[in-house]
């Protein structure tokens, strides 16, 4: 017979997720407004906010609950307390999001200042690692978390490479372009960010699935 305390697991495992959907589709929308530069998009990231939130606290009330009406042990105690900081880090994913949104605003009426190129790649790899980091959650997969946590350095490869560009190639050489590649800048750090906490996500699954600590600790990886 299965138990109740299993039902409940499962069932919070489906708020998380339904929270990393919402997520995953605030970080697409907020680069769908730069390329579009779509003020309605931002206004939609923004405001989408507010259920993510929501959510978030949804979830930690969910976990106190159960931490104190069920006392689990060993792999479910683990589970429980990295759904809370896990919820904690895609609702920092979202806020996330949202500064990208505001940076699309400082654009608005303007030329984007060049192709966009390193942003979108640092997009996509910001997607996949958070994708990626709530499927091994979901699965217990530490493989799959490690290798999360092994294209961390891909994401700041990429946002030096935007850095560089904007810097040397134009604010260097023409101030009337700093309006325009400051935006830039600060959207690939925030991507940057976004890379970060699905690494934080990937590490904390390692701790539930092995109860292994791997932060600041990568000779632990593989």
């Amino acid at each position: 017979m299965e138990r109740h305390l299993d039902l409940e697991l499962t069932d919070l495992k489906q708020q998380l997720l339904k929270m990393g959907t919402f997520v995953e589709t605030a970080i697409s929308e907020s680069i769908e407004a730069l390329k579009e530069l779509n003020i309605e998009m931002v206004n939609n990231v923004i405001s989408e906010d507010k259920i993510i939130d929501e959510m978030e606290n949804a979830i930690d009330e969910r976990c106190l609950d159960l931490l104190a009406l069920r006392q689990p042990m060993a792999i479910d105690l683990r589970f429980i307390t990295m759904s809370m900081k896990i919820s904690t880090d895609l609702e920092r994913i979202a806020d996330l999001a949202v500064d990208i949104a505001q940076r699309v605003q400082d654009l608005a009426g303007k030329p984007l200042l060049k192709p966009l190129i390193d942003i979108p790649k640092l997009t996509n790899l910001a997607q996949q690692m958070t994708k990626d980091a709530l499927d091994a959650f979901v699965n217990k997969d530490a493989t799959l978390a490690e290798n999360v946590i092994l294209r961390d350095n891909e994401a700041d490869k990429l946002r030096n490479l935007v850095q560089k560009e904007l810097v040397d190639d134009y604010m260097s050489k023409d101030l009337l372009t700093v309006s325009r590649a400051v935006p830039l800048l600060l959207i690939a750090r925030h991507l940057e960010r976004i890379c970060d906490h699905a690494t934080n996500i990937a590490e904390d699954v390692i701790y539930m699935v092995k109860a292994d600590v791997v932060k600041h600790h990568p000779e632990k990886l593989k």
